[in-house]
């Protein structure tokens, strides 16, 4: 975070550091990816260079404005409950899909299978508003609004998603290590909020960042929607 006067006021970094952005880990928990982004220390918690997370950011956004542009899907993916609210807000913001919670194995490397537990959910939801499940007796269409229930629960957010997306969106890609899997056997690249525990090489477009707070990760999520919301549009954010 060098200061001159070409950053010293930049109102992204200004943005970045208002929310806490610029805050790390400790050393004893950095992964060396890090490293080149790291600015320094304080009161022993590492210290990222916003010049840089503000390249990368803007980079990121880059991307995700060309991915609305084209209609293309983002998928929306965190469990780390800083994260859930602001990803689920934020994706269906532009009705995109999101798992904010467990990543079922498979959702990429056997989207089918995925899909088909999508498609009976909503398949049971719809005859169960229709009147359709009169047919069976009580116990029946308990055990079966119990089955929608446990649905609902793994797939809500996966309803958009009618075929494999064309990115991730992560936060913490640590955390998120299946996915991050799942994105490679499948050729999907990947942008994702990176804390200096993470091994930023494994994402496509990587931020190195806060993901441990709800301010920075909503920040984050913010401009991601705002970007792919400028593509659909023809605008540009700011």
């Amino acid at each position: 975070m060098a200061d001159n006067k070409e950053t010293a006021h930049d109102p992204i970094i200004d943005a970045l550091f208002s929310v806490g952005a610029h805050f790390g880990y400790r050393r004893s928990k950095r992964h060396p990816s890090a490293i080149p982004f790291i600015f320094g220390s304080k009161g022993g918690v590492e210290i990222f260079d916003l010049e840089k997370s503000r390249t990368a950011l803007l980079e990121a956004e880059v991307f995700l404005k060309e991915l609305g542009a084209t209609g293309k899907t983002a998928l929306f993916v965190s469990s780390k409950p800083e994260a859930c609210e602001a990803l689920k807000a934020g994706a269906e913001k532009i009705n995109m899909p999101y798992v904010a919670g467990r990543w079922i194995g498979g959702t990429l490397t056997n989207f089918p299978q995925i899909r088909s537990r999508i498609d009976k959910m909503l398949d049971l939801i719809s005859k169960r508003e229709k009147g359709e499940l009169s047919k069976y007796t009580k116990k029946e269409r308990l055990l079966i609004d119990r089955d929608i229930v446990k649905l609902d629960e793994l797939f809500a957010g996966l309803v958009p998603l009618t075929a494999l997306p064309a990115a991730l969106v992560v936060v913490d890609p640590g955390k998120e290590h299946t996915a991050i899997a799942e994105a490679k056997k499948t050729g999907i690249p990947v942008v994702a909020l990176a804390n200096s525990d993470c091994n930023l090489k494994v994402a496509t477009y990587a931020v190195p960042g806060n993901d441990a707070t709800r301010k920075s990760v909503a920040f984050f999520v913010e401009r991601m929607v705002a970007a792919y919301e400028a593509g659909k549009m023809g605008t540009n954010n700011q």
